[in-house]
C-alpha cells in the first residue's frame, strides 16, 4: 500500500466470468500466475496465517498503531481499562485488515502487471480474500459496538473512509492525501472510545497523520511512476516528476512536525512530549536526504525505519510525558 490503515469497488477484472474458456497454452501460463484452489488448499494452517499477514502487509501496522495508542493514553490522561485498550486494538486490526484486504482486491489485475507487486495475488486466492474482507469488515463494525454507541455509528463511515483510498488513483493524483486521511481516523478513532466524544486534540494529531502519511507514500510512490504513468493511473509524481514530489514531501513532513507540536500544546503535554519531538526531526531529514539518493533499496530501508522510528517515538514520549506528571 503503498502503507498502507487504507486501501480498495470492483474493476473491470473483479469477477471472473464462468463461462470464459482459456485456450490450452495460455491456461497453463495462467496456472503459473494464479495458484489454484488446489494448491491453496494443501497448505499448512500456519501457513496460510502467514500468507494472510503478508498479504496485508500486517508488519505496516507499526505505522498507525502509535498514533491511536497516544491518542487513547491522552484521552484518558493514562492507561484506560484493559477492556478498553483491548477493543481499541481489536478495531485497528480489524479496520486494517478490511481496508488492505480491499485494496488488494480493487488492484488485483493491476497489481499483476506490476513487477513490484506482481506476487499479491498468489498469496491467497481471491475467494479467501472476499470472505477476509467481509469478515474483518463485520469484526470491525462489531467491535465498534462493544466500544460505545458513537462509535458503533460512525464505523460504516470509518470504512467508507479506507477503502475509498484504492478507488482513488483511477481518477486523481491527489490519492496520497486520501491514504492520508485514511489513516489519520485511526487518533480520532481511539480518542472516541475512550471520551465517546469529539475534541480538538484529536482533530490536530489526525491532520499531522494525514499529512505524514502522504509524504511518506510520495517518497514510496516515485517506484512505480513509470508503471503508473504507462497504465495510465494517477499520481502527484506522473503529475509533478520525482524532483518536485520530493520537495513537496519534504513540505509536507516539517508541517507535521509543526502539527505535532500543536497537538502537544493542545493537549497539555509537557518535557516528555518535546523530548520526543526533538528525536522525531532527525528522522524525518534521514528519511528526505535517503530519498534524493533515489536508490530503490535505500529508499525501502529508510521508508519502515523511518516511519517506525516516528510511530513509536510519538507514542513513547506520550507515555513518557504521563508519567513524568
Amino acid at each position: 500500500m503503498h502503507f498502507s490503515f487504507a486501501q480498495m469497488a470492483a474493476n473491470s477484472g473483479f469477477f471472473r466470468n464462468p463461462n470464459f474458456a482459456m485456450p490450452a497454452a495460455d491456461s497453463q501460463k495462467h496456472d503459473i500466475l494464479q495458484p489454484s484452489e488446489a494448491v491453496l488448499s494443501s497448505v499448512s494452517l500456519s501457513e496460510r496465517f502467514s500468507r494472510i499477514l503478508t498479504f496485508i502487509r500486517f508488519s505496516h501496522t507499526i505505522f498507525a498503531l502509535p498514533f491511536a495508542l497516544g491518542s487513547m493514553v491522552v484521552a484518558a490522561g493514562g492507561w484506560p481499562s484493559a477492556r478498553i485498550v483491548a477493543l481499541i486494538l481489536l478495531a485497528m486490526v480489524f479496520a486494517r485488515t478490511a481496508a488492505m484486504t480491499f485494496n488488494r482486491l480493487a488492484d488485483w489485475e493491476i497489481d499483476k502487471r506490476n513487477p513490484r507487486t506482481s506476487g499479491r495475488h498468489k498469496l491467497i486466492s481471491r475467494q479467501a480474500a472476499i470472505g477476509l474482507l467481509i469478515f474483518s469488515s463485520a469484526a470491525f463494525v462489531g467491535t465498534c459496538w462493544f466500544i460505545n454507541s458513537l462509535c458503533f455509528y460512525l464505523s460504516a463511515v470509518a470504512l467508507a473512509i479506507v477503502f475509498l483510498y484504492s478507488l482513488t488513483k483511477r481518477f486523481t493524483s491527489s490519492s496520497h492525501f486520501f491514504l492520508g486521511l485514511a489513516l489519520s481516523v485511526s487518533p480520532v478513532g481511539a480518542w472516541l472510545a475512550v471520551r465517546g466524544h469529539f475534541d480538538f486534540p484529536p482533530l490536530v494529531l489526525a491532520a499531522a497523520v494525514l499529512l505524514w502519511v502522504a509524504g511518506f507514500d510520495l517518497i514510496y510512490a516515485t517506484q512505480d511512476v513509470d508503471f503508473d504513468r504507462a497504465a495510465g493511473l494517477h499520481s502527484l509524481v506522473v503529475r509533478l516528476g520525482v524532483p518536485r514530489t520530493l520537495a513537496v514531501a519534504q513540505a509536507l513532513h516539517a508541517v507535521m512536525w509543526i502539527l505535532l507540536g500543536v497537538f502537544g500544546w493542545t493537549a497539555g503535554l509537557g518535557k516528555g512530549f518535546a523530548i520526543g519531538l526533538a528525536l522525531i526531526l532527525p528522522a524525518l531529514v534521514y528519511e528526505h536526504r535517503t530519498a534524493r539518493k533515489m536508490d530503490i533499496a535505500a529508499i525501502n530501508i529508510a521508508f519502515f525505519q523511518s516511519n517506525a522510528f516516528v510511530g513509536l517515538v510519538f507514542v513513547a514520549a506520550v507515555v513518557a510525558d504521563q508519567m513524568l506528571r
